[in-house]
C-alpha cells in the first residue's frame, strides 16, 4: 500500500507547525510506522530539528524539485527518531524563481514522492507558512492536511483562509485533498481565550478537531536545539505524551481512509 501523504500547513506562522512535523514523525515511528519527513520550508527547521546539519545539505528537496537529483539519493536518515528526511536549506528559496518557467511546476513534489511512496507508511510534509509555489507543491502532493493552530483571536481567520486555499487546490488539480484534522498547539487550558476558541472550533469543525491538544511545554521547545524529537529528549514530558496520543488519533483516522 502507498504511503499516507500528509501536509502540515497553516498560512499563519508561529503555530508549532515544524514541532508537530518532527514530533509526530517520531511518535508514528514509535507506533511501528515507517515515516519520511519532507522539509519544504527554506528555513530548514525540520531538517535541523531532526539532527541534520542543513549547511551540509547539497542535494536536498531543492535538487529534487529542479530535477537535478533522484529522490532516493537525497533522503537522509535522522540521527534520532528513526525516520527519514528529505532535507532543505536556504537554497530552496531559489526554487520558487527557477520553477516558474518549468512545465507542471506544481506537480514536481508529487511526481518525486511517487517513486518512494511504497517504502513508507506516512510521508509528512512541512509546508512554509505562506502560500507559495512550494506550499502548492506540498498540497498537490498530499492526500490529507493537518492544521496546527494556536487558540487565539486570529486563529479562526487563518483556518478560513486555508480552507479557501484547499477548495481552490481541490477544484484545480487535487480533488482528493481533504483536511484530516485540526490540532491545537501551544495550548493552555487555563486561558479563558483558549476556552472560547475551543468552543468555536467545536461548533464549526466538530469532525475535524483532534481531541488531543498539544500543551505549551518547555521540553518541546528545547528539543530542536539538541537536534532531536521530544520523544528522544524527554520521553516523560507532557508534550511527548501528547504527540504520542495525537499519533494514535491519526492512525485511527487514516485507517478508515484509502490512499
Amino acid at each position: 500500500m502507498s504511503a499516507h501523504i500528509i501536509a502540515v500547513a497553516n498560512q499563519k506562522g508561529g503555530v508549532g507547525k515544524t514541532t508537530t512535523v518532527v514530533n509526530l514523525a517520531a511518535s508514528l515511528v514509535e507506533k511501528k510506522s515507517k515515516v519520511l519527513i519532507v522539509d519544504l520550508d527554506p528555513q530548514g527547521n525540520a531538517t535541523t530539528g531532526s539532527g541534520i546539519n542543513k549547511g551540509n545539505v547539497t542535494n536536498g528537496v531543492y535538487a529534487v524539485l529542479l530535477g537535478n537529483e533522484e529522490i532516493n539519493n537525497a533522503i537522509i536518515t535522522a540521527q534520532h527518531g528513526g525516520f527519514d528526511v528529505l532535507p532543505a536549506n536556504r537554497a530552496l528559496a531559489g526554487a520558487e524563481v527557477e520553477l516558474v518557467q518549468e512545465l507542471a511546476r506544481e506537480m514536481r513534489l508529487k511526481n518525486a514522492l511517487a517513486q518512494v511512496a511504497d517504502k513508507y507508511d506516512y510521508i509528512i510534509i512541512d509546508c512554509p507558512p505562506t502560500l507559495t509555489l512550494l506550499t502548492i507543491n506540498g498540497l498537490v502532493a498530499a492526500r490529507h492536511i493537518i492544521v496546527p493552530m494556536v487558540c487565539e483571536y486570529y486563529a479562526l481567520e487563518g483556518i478560513s483562509d486555508l480552507i479557501a486555499t484547499v477548495r481552490k487546490i481541490r477544484q484545480a488539480i487535487n480533488p482528493q485533498l481533504e483536511i484530516l484534522g485540526i490540532v491545537r498547539t501551544l495550548y493552555d487550558p487555563r486561558s479563558l481565550l483558549a476556552k472560547q476558541v475551543d468552543e468555536q472550533l467545536m461548533t464549526h469543525f466538530p469532525d475535524q478537531l483532534f481531541s488531543t491538544p498539544i500543551p505549551r511545554n518547555i521540553r518541546l521547545a528545547e528539543a530542536p536545539s539538541h537536534g532531536m524529537p521530544a520523544l528522544q529528549y524527554d520521553p516523560r514530558a507532557t508534550g511527548t505524551k501528547a504527540y504520542l496520543a495525537l499519533a494514535d488519533e491519526i492512525l485511527q483516522r487514516t485507517a478508515t481512509k484509502q490512499t
